[in-house]
């Protein structure tokens, strides 16, 4: 999925209240988490950072780019996230990093207790209904973009954890468990969107998917869809929307985008010949969805593609 959310910054530190211009932290420390706010005013290669806990990181400012499992590095950029076990060294060059451009980075480090009472809450009361496979983190996943949902949650947390309010440990327990419900059912939607073929015969909305992925250009009806998945239209709707975070119009509306995107790099192509090919009712609509995921209109899209190249 291409689409990603930014987390809205933190204000910047005092350059005069600076401890370090390398990773300089600020923490705020709860009962079940610790948020962690890091800046960076320096370029600088190869800096280590160890939790002896789960943490979420997330961007908001600047350029970074992370090595991971000994893996090669990747860059870094606001709207992302990466998940990395506890004792895990993260390995991290601040190539862009400077006085008056910072690179911005929240960790929040969850107590395992709280992630395992979660998994065991969501398996015992609400456990998956289209396979067999438990609700738990995929570690393979761990750097992802993040959707709407992420992003807010991710905003409401830092909110919390660095406001004042009498409760907010009761506030932060709640949304923690939202936020991490949020990261598998987007972990789930990113491996069945990849492996949809390896999927289809032991997951039935792996087989939708595929669907949708082979037969874009269709105007598909939710009925039609639910059938082939062999459920009921209401069970379709809320097992697809519980164990994936999306609804299957917004998944189909979001697949198509992804490939208008790719159509509109064509600039010979008409943006109502891209909307008819994609089964749209009308180039308006298409313009309309277009503007609601990626915040721009498809010709100012390929405008700026086209800057680019």
């Amino acid at each position: 999925m291409s689409f990603k959310h930014t987390i809205k910054p933190v204000a910047l530190s005092n350059q005069s209240q600076l401890k370090t211009l390398v990773e300089n932290r600020t923490a705020y420390s709860l009962n079940q988490c610790e948020l962690n706010v890091f800046e960076t005013h320096a370029a600088s290669f190869k800096v280590p950072l160890i939790f002896d806990s789960l943490v979420i990181t997330s961007m908001l400012r600047g350029k970074k780019v992370m090595h991971l499992f000994d893996n090669q590095g990747f860059d870094y950029l606001p709207g992302e996230s990466v998940i990395v076990p506890a004792n895990v060294t993260m390995k991290i060059d601040f190539p862009e990093a400077e006085l008056g451009n910072p690179t911005q980075c929240t960790a929040l480090a969850i107590e395992s207790s709280h992630i395992e009472n979660t998994l065991n809450y969501l398996n015992e009361r609400f456990p998956r209904e289209s396979d067999s496979q438990p609700w738990q983190l995929n570690y393979s996943q761990y750097h992802y973009y993040n959707n709407e949902e992420i992003a807010m949650l991710s905003n409401k947390l830092i909110g919390i954890c660095t406001g004042t309010k009498l409760n907010k440990d009761i506030y932060a327990d709640l949304t923690l468990k939202e936020l991490l419900v949020s990261i598998m059912q987007s972990q789930k939607l990113n491996h069945l969107t990849l492996n949809t073929y390896a999927e289809k015969n032991i997951n039935p909305l792996a087989c939708i998917i595929g669907y949708i992925k082979d037969n874009i250009h269709e105007k598909f009806q939710i009925e039609y869809l639910s059938n082939r998945a062999c459920m009921s239209k209401a069970t379709f709707y809320r097992v697809f929307k519980k164990e994936l975070g999306i609804s299957p119009l917004d998944f189909i509306f979001t697949q198509k985008i992804s490939k208008a995107k790719e159509l509109l790099r064509n600039p010979t192509l008409k943006i109502a010949t891209i909307s008819d090919e994609l089964g749209f009712s009308d180039a308006n609509y298409f313009i309309r969805v277009f503007k609601k995921l990626e915040g721009i209109t498809p010709n100012q899209y390929r405008l700026n593609t086209l800057l680019i190249n």
